[in-house]
This record gives C-alpha cells, sequence and structure tokens, in this order.
C-alpha cells in the first residue's frame, strides 16, 4: 500500500491516512451558523486523514461572504459541535480554519454596516458572495475599507485567540490560522497591499509582526501541536502582491519554527490555478527552498501542499518526502468517498461549478457514493 494511505501524525492529531480535505467555502450556514446540512456535509468526507473546516470568521467584522459560519456565537459553535461530533463518530479528525477577510468584504456584511478593516485604505479589485433580498447570490465589488489603528491590533489578536479556545471548546481536533489567499494576516505582510509606516509596516519583519504575534497568541492558548497556519506565497487572490515573496516568506517559515506547530499549508502557485504561477518580475518560486528554510531553523510540523494535486502526484510527493500531507479540494466536492477512489483507482465524480456558492442539497450532499454507483 502507498504510504499517501496509511497512518502519519500532525502534532497532537493522529491521522489514518495523509490525505487531507483542503478548506472550501460552500455558503451554505445562513446566520453564520451550522445547520443539519453542514453536518452532513463533514460527515460524508471523514475518511479524509484530515478535515479542514470552510474558512470561518472568527468575528462579525471578520465575515466577508454571505451564509459562511462563524466561531462568535453560542449557536454557531453549537452548531459547529454537532459537526464535529458527527466527524468523530465516522473515526475522522477536523480542525478549523480561523478566518480574518481584511478587506475582502462588503459593509453590508460589517457591523453597523461599517467599513472593512485592512492594512491599508486602499480598495481591492476583488469580489464578495451576498444574498439579495429574493434570496439569490450573486458577487459584488468589495468595499472600501479603513486601515487599522495600531491600538487597535492587540484586539484582533486577542480575537484570534478567543475564536480557538472556542474551536476546542467545540470539538476540533486542533485550529488552522488563515494566513493566506488576501485574506487579512496576508494583507499585512505583503508590500503590495501593505502600505503602513507603523511598527505593521515597511520592512520584511514589521509586516510579519501580526501573523507572528497571532501565532504566538494562539499556540500560548490552545498548545503549539493543535495550531498550525496555512500560507500562499505567491497566490495574487485578494489582489495580493509582494515584490520579494521568497525573502518574505523564508522570514516567516523561519520564526515559524519555534513552535511546535501540527503542520505548515502552503498553497503552491495561484489558488486554484497555475502551480508555477508568479507575479512581475519575481522568479518562479521555490518551494524547497522554502521547507528548508523552515527545516534548517529547526522547524519540525508536518509540511502540507495544496493546489492541482491529483493521484500520482500525491503518492509521489508522500513517497519522496517532498511533503508529508496532500490538500485536495475540487475533488472532496463531489466525491465524499474520496480517499476510497484513489485508493482503488476508480473513476471521480464530476464537480457541478454552478453549485459551488450558495444553494441547498443538489450539489453539496447529493453527490453519489460507490455503493450507489456500483
Amino acid at each position: 500500500m502507498s504510504k499517501l494511505f496509511q497512518p502519519t501524525q500532525a502534532g497532537d492529531i493522529a491521522l489514518k491516512n495523509h490525505i487531507v480535505m483542503a478548506p472550501l467555502t460552500r455558503n451554505r450556514s445562513p446566520g453564520a451558523v451550522p445547520n443539519d446540512q453542514n453536518v452532513e456535509y463533514y460527515r460524508q468526507r471523514a475518511t479524509a486523514g484530515l478535515i479542514i473546516t470552510e474558512a470561518t470568521a472568527i468575528t462579525h467584522q471578520g465575515q466577508g461572504y454571505a451564509d459562511v459560519p462563524g466561531l462568535y456565537s453560542k449557536e454557531a459553535l453549537d452548531g459547529w459541535k454537532r459537526v464535529t461530533d458527527a466527524v468523530h463518530a465516522e473515526g475522522g479528525k477536523i480542525v478549523v480554519q480561523m478566518w480574518h477577510v481584511g478587506r475582502i468584504s462588503h459593509n453590508t456584511l460589517q457591523p453597523a454596516d461599517g467599513k472593512p478593516v485592512s492594512s491599508t485604505n486602499r480598495v481591492a479589485k476583488a469580489k464578495t458572495y451576498l444574498v439579495n433580498a429574493d434570496g439569490t447570490g450573486s458577487f459584488a465589488d468589495t468595499s472600501e475599507p479603513r486601515a487599522l489603528e495600531t491600538a487597535e491590533i492587540p484586539g484582533i489578536i486577542e480575537d484570534y485567540r478567543k475564536a480557538a479556545r472556542a474551536a476546542i471548546n467545540a470539538g476540533f481536533d486542533g485550529v488552522e490560522i488563515h494566513g493566506a489567499n488576501g485574506y487579512l494576516l496576508d494583507q499585512f505582510m505583503r508590500d503590495g497591499v501593505n502600505d503602513r509606516t507603523d511598527e505593521y509596516g515597511g520592512s520584511i519583519e514589521n509586516r510579519a509582526r501580526f501573523t507572528l504575534q497571532v501565532v504566538e497568541a494562539v499556540t500560548k492558548e490552545i498548545g503549539a501541536r493543535r495550531t498550525a497556519i496555512r500560507i500562499s506565497p505567491v497566490t495574487p487572490s485578494g489582489e495580493s502582491y509582494d515584490s520579494n515573496p521568497q525573502a518574505l516568506f523564508a522570514y516567516v517559515v523561519e520564526n515559524l519554527a519555534k513552535y511546535d506547530l501540527a503542520y505548515i499549508h502552503v498553497v503552491e502557485g495561484q489558488t486554484g490555478g497555475e502551480r508555477d504561477y508568479r507575479q512581475g518580475d519575481n522568479p518562479s518560486f521555490d518551494y524547497k527552498a522554502l521547507r528548508a528554510a523552515y527545516e534548517k531553523a529547526g522547524g519540525k510540523a508536518a509540511w502540507m501542499v495544496n493546489n492541482g494535486y491529483n493521484k500520482d502526484m500525491a503518492v509521489e510527493t508522500v513517497e519522496n518526502g517532498t511533503a508529508d500531507l496532500v490538500a485536495f479540494g475540487k475533488p472532496f466536492i463531489s466525491n465524499p468517498d474520496l480517499v476510497e477512489r484513489l485508493e482503488k483507482n476508480l473513476p471521480l465524480n464530476t464537480p457541478d461549478q454552478s453549485t459551488f456558492y450558495g444553494g441547498g442539497a443538489k450539489g453539496y450532499l447529493d453527490y453519489p457514493l460507490l455503493e450507489k454507483v456500483a
């Protein structure tokens, strides 16, 4: 049997295989509260070695898309407890991806219709998902943000800490800090977005400060071995850009190495697009050098890779030690039993992209399982 399908470990989390269900926004939690459909969706996919939930807002201010879940109300946490119980009953493991979208939001999703917050006052040329008065969903331009005051940042770090504790209390096996894809922490890290002149702007050390302070707070609260982080060194999501991503993310992972984290989750290339994506005059990003920098600094967390992997790539990557865990996204949408299909070399269901965002059970709970196909 390939190593891909054998048990492994990510910090304190014992996994039955090296296959991870990537975080996938589906916009099916009205009121930011997980519901019966969400419980069944995650239960169906519990054969993954690890499930990472859809991105989940740490606060109301952290919300950026309609009908995505949160971690900041009793109702939401009760809903998540039902999800974690269902996954555990099937022998699965699940972590929550903790999210603050920053400027990738709309004022109608913010407390008191306020401005989204960011490292900058500049509007992102990006879209968010809203629900219209008639109940249909559509994409809309993001709203004008405001740059966070320096004095506000400790409060958001505290929000991450509280959300991490709430997640563990709701039964999650750990948390993944979302530091990728052009959301708040990424907005601070990248010099193409961060135009600050305070201690959180300018140098790489300053721009990485917020992210590393969040990691410090979360690991102190729930333990490093139940804490993970996701980064996307070159993906342009949310109009993100950095003039020297190799140096920036080498610094980030070198500083993460002092924590005995569960895993580092790396999006290779452009999320959902080119694996060798590069921005402007930047050379191809060297992911092997990134991991080498992490390990040279003493890092021992499991290394997770993501973006466009198929079975053959995943098998080779795990067998040769390039990575410890491989995350699959869209294939898990349409194949709840993806692990078995990969292991037995069986055909995969094709995902219906028209049902990715919003809606009901169609394209969410009704993809055929193997026993119904046979």
